[in-house]
């Protein structure tokens, strides 16, 4: 079967979260993701959180299906090899802070000038341009001045983070859309690998700040600033967290009109769902208090299992808060198969997420799991005619590995 992406070459010019998971993205999907490494130790997540024989779980999965090339870029002929990869790319993935591939003379400018169908997504802190352009940045300083954070917590304490790097994983997310977008262009417009390429600028604090949903226009208009509203979402009643009988959490959606209704209904407080006031979110909105009360003490006299039966008897959107222990067991979770069994380099049994989104015709796909460091470097050098004899030098010499 035909991966959506095959034919495509990436050469993935990034460390750790943003850049990584947007080549990894690429890769699920056919695309040949070849990975720039130093080789003195590698792109740092192979030693980020807990370790299997010395290196990460997590780049198992970060680096599935790519292809590792350990080259010192502190040399110019490792540079000069990592040029004649770039330009046989279609799409070149980096997350350095602006004007480091510059120095290195892997810029955009200077990459276009050799094969203007290149197409580079660039994703940093602050973008390209700006007063912040040359500050480093990671995803939570993008988080924070992107606004999800002022937004997230209780009112009364201090904003908190959600327990991810979220704010990398959304950048991520926008390359990915930017590069798709600026391939179809090329491609639409002058036949593929013939048209023009473009530069793709990501700045993480960007890509948060477009999650923002209407917090612009409700400042610009009403002088409004979004806060920390704890477990509810503003504006839109009932969309809340309420504690059962047995202590445990559940989340209820029932925000759109009909459900409300229904609602209500369930939560033996019928007289809510028929009073007019009530039909539509803005008039829910000022009484959101009173709701909320009804609904939880309607949990509150309900262990979950029985309290998300009946909701679901009553099809209003209802779950409880998942750990990923829950996710193992749950059988949405297996009938989709959202959890595969992989296997380590050594053998070991892994299992690792599975790829979204799901194509009806194309999926993606785990073909291998993160590589050695190093591993493909013999193999994508020979691919652009070096010699065994010429990488057995580089190698001696330290340029590569």
């Amino acid at each position: 079967m035909t991966a959506p992406l095959d034919g495509v070459k990436v050469l993935e010019l990034g460390t750790l979260i943003a850049g990584p998971f947007a080549a990894r993205m690429m890769a699920e999907f056919g695309a040949e993701v070849i990975k720039v490494e130093d080789p003195d130790g590698g792109d740092p997540l192979r030693r980020w959180r807990y370790l299997h024989e010395g290196t990460s779980l997590w780049w198992a999965v970060q680096a599935r299906n790519k292809k590792s090339v350990a080259l010192n870029l502190k040399d110019p002929r490792a540079c000069e090899l990592a040029r004649q990869l770039a330009v046989r790319a279609d799409i070149v993935i980096e997350n350095f802070r602006p004007g480091v591939l510059e120095r290195l003379g892997l810029g955009y400018p200077q990459l276009a000038e050799l094969n203007a169908a290149t197409i580079m997504v660039r994703l940093s802190g602050y973008g390209q341009t700006g007063p912040m352009r040359d500050r480093p940045g990671f995803g939570a300083i993008g988080e924070a001045m992107g606004g999800i954070r002022h937004v997230t917590g209780h009112p009364d304490r201090p904003p908190v983070r959600i327990g991810l790097s979220i704010g990398d994983s959304i950048a991520a997310l926008h390359g990915v859309i930017g590069a798709l977008m600026a391939l179809r262009h090329r491609d639409a417009t002058g036949g593929a690998g013939r048209g023009r390429g473009q530069m793709v600028d990501v700045a993480l604090y960007e890509s948060v700040f477009n999650m923002m949903e209407s917090a612009v226009p409700e400042y610009d208009r009403f002088g409004v600033v979004r806060e920390r509203t704890g477990t509810s979402l503003p504006g839109i009643v009932p969309s809340n967290t309420y504690t059962c009988r047995d202590g445990a959490a559940i989340v209820v959606g029932g925000n759109g009109d009909a459900i409300f209704k229904r609602l209500m209904g369930a939560v033996d407080r019928p007289d809510l769902g028929a009073d007019p006031q009530l039909a539509h979110n803005d008039g829910r909105v000022p009484r959101a208090a009173e709701i909320d009360a009804a609904i939880q003490h309607w949990c509150s006299r309900h262990p979950i299992d029985q309290a998300l039966a009946v909701l679901e008897q009553a099809q209003v959107p209802a779950s409880r808060i998942y750990s990923v222990a829950d996710m193992f067991v749950d059988p949405q979770f297996s009938a989709r198969a959202m959890i595969e069994q992989q296997a380590l380099a050594d053998g070991t049994p892994l299992k690792v997420p599975a790829v979204v989104p799901k194509l009806s015709q194309t999926p993606g796909a785990t073909r291998w799991l993160g590589p050695a460091l190093g591993q493909h470097t013999d193999e994508v050098l020979e691919s652009i005619g070096v010699t065994r004899g010429q990488i057995d030098q580089l190698r001696r010499d330290g340029a590569v590995r």
